[in-house]
């Protein structure tokens, strides 16, 4: 992301999870009555223009997984707060609007984002009058430059309760120093935290129709300033994640099962670039 300015990457998952709204059929994978409303008359425009460009296949597959991994997380997050965790930190947050339809009276959203991204993300909210909930806190974090922990502990933060972690549409675009650094401060996480973050697997393991496909959105995000840095394998995922008391890796076929089965439309995932993993502390 150039400094300075807000995330073109968010803004595109957040069309996405609009278009995934308005132009999907029931029942929804993602039901987020605020995905339209963040928008306002500056974006959603632009939704409906493309909206025939939306069913082409790899867009489609495209919406689907950017909705199977939010749906996943707050899915798990569920899970957190039934086990008694009552912090959830999203890195990264973009244009979530999960801490807007909380519907856990005691579990506090801490929004970790670039204070560009997280400013832009406020005059949003204020611009189509959607007021912030007393349980967000935002926290301005530049992942590379500044001690993840620090900002945390500043905005209250509470690093002795277990906490729930969501690092969604990020880690493709740290250096490696940056990913294993923050992992590293979760696995330090007390006993009962969780992690879901998504990751990408490398060109060089990708079928050759899909590195066709890896190197178009590539040049796309190269353009946006947010170019990809970091790659995994399953294997190597598997590794980076030792430190942790289990973990679920999930690709296309397993997350097409969950989310997308028995669908009367063409929303699924496609490829096996994209997967998702979660684990515990």
């Amino acid at each position: 992301m150039e400094e300075a300015s807000p995330s073109r990457t968010a803004l595109r998952v957040a069309m996405r999870r609009a278009a995934h709204q308005l132009y999907d059929a029931p029942p929804l994978v993602l039901e987020d009555p605020i995905a339209v409303p963040i928008l306002g008359p500056e974006y959603l425009p632009e939704v409906e223009r493309t909206q025939f460009k939306l069913h082409k296949p790899h867009s489609v597959a495209l919406r689907a997984f950017l909705v199977a991994r939010s749906r996943y997380a707050e899915d798990l997050l569920a899970r957190a707060v039934a086990d008694g965790v009552t912090q959830y930190v999203l890195l990264g947050a973009g244009l979530d609007t999960f801490a807007h339809r909380n519907p856990y009276p005691h579990l506090h959203v801490f929004e970790v984002d670039h204070p560009a991204t997280q400013q832009w993300k406020r005059d949003l909210l204020t611009a189509n009058n959607i007021a912030t909930p007393t349980s967000l806190t935002y926290v301005p974090v530049d992942f590379e430059h500044q001690q993840l922990a620090a900002q945390l502990a500043a905005a209250g933060h509470d690093a002795a309760k277990p906490t729930f972690f969501a690092w969604l549409g990020v880690v493709p675009y740290l250096t490696q120093p940056a990913f294993r650094s923050t992992l590293a401060l979760i696995a330090s996480s007390p006993t009962g935290s969780g992690l879901v973050m998504d990751y990408g697997q490398p060109r060089s393991a990708l079928p050759f129709f899909e590195q066709l496909a890896y190197d178009s959105l590539a040049s796309r995000v190269q353009l946006a300033g947010e170019p990809f840095q970091l790659f995994f394998t399953p294997p190597e995922m598997a590794r980076e994640l030792a430190a942790f008391r289990s973990s679920e890796d999930l690709g296309t076929t397993e997350l097409n099962t969950r989310y997308f089965a028995n669908r009367n439309d063409n929303l699924k995932l496609l490829g096996s670039a994209g997967r998702i993993v979660s684990a515990w502390v």
